[in-house]
């Protein structure tokens, strides 16, 4: 069995930061989103993985390489623009053959892994398996519905949903997925929607089988749902501190200090993660909060946020909540300007300054 992780969107919901930086590659708890899905593909056994790629594909290949950090062998197909999931599944036949696959999207978190549904996958041999979840908000997503367990109708971003089962970012399929996108036609957003050549299967007497989440599963691709991730993940870390604390310091909760961190006269209250040659001095990093290599944080109070690397807080003034905060940012408070007086005075005037 083999794996295919989507990483060729654009990421338009996170710009500005992903001007400048692939979706993929936002730290959650100080790793990027995309290492999670290939942790999850290795954890379930399968360690021949396709990644697709677009834009962002040099920044991509850099950060994963050839897969061998992951005990995994990777291999880069290249979308040239983002056409869609279903399209994305077309062009990568030459890599995929006939073999069974996951198809994983790069920016998805699943808690409990894939491992039980790609075991259910292969013992059950349907031509597809289908991950859904309850959503409060369903007509952001694709929508199932379903008649006792059996699958009938999937619809893409509905207006007016039939249910709240949204199909969530893993799929499980055989050969015949590759007839489905050949057979079906770009959609009202000018893409192969997967939805669509799911329902192909469906309609014409395949074997497309539902499993329910079980945990948590996140969608990052908005500013909430990163925050979100990390707040969740964070609560799992194992506490270490590995840097220099001083006696005037307070640490407490679930804790993980990098090598080379210096904290100065600070709080710290967790779930936190702190990452190497960082500085905290004078400063609450409260919980829930990520903070990537060599930032600086000083005089500064943060909580329920992630710092980017190379990053640096200086006396704010107000905490910082709820924040994504890029590479290599500066955010500090200005001095005050000095009071300035200007006149033009007639004669014989009298003016009193407090």
């Amino acid at each position: 069995m083999k794996g295919l992780i989507l990483s060729g969107g654009r990421g338009t919901r996170l710009r500005p930061l992903t001007f400048t930086q692939a979706k993929q590659l936002v730290p959650v708890a100080n790793r990027p989103i995309l290492f999670y899905g290939i942790d999850a593909l290795r954890e379930a056994g399968i360690v021949e993985i396709g990644i697709v790629v677009g834009d962002t594909k040099e920044e991509i290949k850099e950060a994963v390489g050839d897969g061998s950090q992951f005990d995994v062998k990777v291999t880069y197909i290249e979308q040239d623009e983002p056409l869609g999931l279903a399209h994305a599944v077309k062009i990568s036949e030459d890599f995929l053959n006939e073999d069974p696959f996951v198809m994983y999207l790069g920016d998805n978190i699943l808690k409990t892994g894939i491992k039980r549904l790609v075991d259910e996958f292969e013992k059950e041999s349907p031509n597809s398996l289908i991950l859904l979840t309850e959503v409060p908000n369903p007509q952001l997503f694709g929508v199932a519905e379903l008649e006792g367990e059996t699958v009938v109708r999937l619809v893409e971003k509905p207006k007016v949903p039939k249910s709240n089962l949204a199909l969530v970012g893993v799929y499980m399929f055989d050969f015949h997925i590759f007839e489905a996108v050949k057979a079906i036609q770009p959609s009202w957003r000018h893409e192969l929607e997967i939805t669509d050549a799911i329902q192909y299967l469906i309609d014409n007497g395949f074997d497309v089988r539902p499993h329910f989440v079980t945990g948590w599963w996140k969608d990052t691709g908005k500013l909430e749902d990163i925050l979100e991730a990390n707040r969740l993940i964070l609560e799992g870390i194992s506490s270490r501190i590995e840097g220099n604390v001083d006696e005037e310091s307070k640490v407490s909760g679930l804790v993980a200090i990098e090598k080379e961190v210096r904290v100065t006269n600070s709080i710290i209250r967790g779930p936190v993660v702190i990452g190497s040659s960082c500085e905290i001095v004078d400063s609450y990093i409260g919980p829930f909060t990520s903070i990537q290599n060599r930032c600086k944080i000083l005089k500064t109070e943060i909580e329920n946020s992630i710092v980017l690397e190379g990053s640096e807080l200086s006396d704010v003034g107000s905490r910082i909540d709820e924040s994504l905060i890029g590479r290599d940012v500066k955010i500090y408070k200005c001095p005050p300007k000095p009071s300035v007086y200007k006149f033009m005075v007639g004669d014989k005037s009298e003016i009193g300054i407090k």
